[in-house]
């Protein structure tokens, strides 16, 4: 195993070898991997989770998961590292969007519960009032404008079937219909 001096004057096997040995079932080297990356890993969970706690829950789960699975780093594809903090990234994002799908799982359920509190009596006066406006309106239109409106909105036709019903052909149908809602807007004061 190659080394390197430490600051203490001693001597740092690389990650790449700790991560070798870690995947052999060596604790040891485990510990020196966990102290001498934990500040690092931590670090980059913390900025993505900003929970101090979730974030030393993902480090755990982040350093289980390196020890369940070291012996599969491949050190010709990156350095340790770069993978570890891989594993990092991959876990907090992981948890992160666990959270988001558990967050939008509790809104979709406490909605779907939810019952507004309706006014019975004024959702039926508001709803008698509007449909006089709008039959005032349909008064206003012309027969042929009412009879296309009337086919199509209330009665569910298609164009082409409105059309075939009335005998025209289906541009004067549209017409029409065109015509008859500018109407209906301009008497209703909305946007259709």
């Amino acid at each position: 195993m190659l080394t390197f001096p430490d600051v203490d004057g001693g001597t740092v096997a690389p990650l790449e070898d700790l991560l070798r040995e870690v995947g052999e079932g060596d604790r040891r080297s485990f510990a020196e991997l966990y102290d001498r990356t934990a500040h690092r890993v931590y670090g980059l969970v913390r900025r993505l989770l900003v929970d101090p706690s979730q974030s030393e829950e993902v480090t755990q789960e982040v350093y289980l998961e390196i020890w369940q699975n070291a012996g599969r780093y491949d050190a010709s594809r990156g350095g340790a590292i770069a993978w570890m903090m891989t594993l990092a990234h991959r876990r907090a994002v992981d948890r992160i969007r666990s959270s988001q799908a558990s967050r939008d799982r509790d809104l979709r359920v406490g909605t779907r519960d939810w019952e507004p509190d309706i006014d019975v009596v004024a959702e039926r006066v508001e709803v008698s009032l509007e449909m006089g406006r709008v039959s005032a309106a349909l008064d206003r239109l012309t027969a042929v404008q009412r009879e296309a409106v009337t086919l199509t909105y209330f009665g569910g036709r298609s164009n082409s079937e409105v059309a075939a019903l009335l005998h025209i052909p289906l541009g004067t149908v549209k017409t029409r219909l065109r015509d008859g809602l500018i109407r209906l807007r301009d008497e209703l004061g909305v946007a259709l």
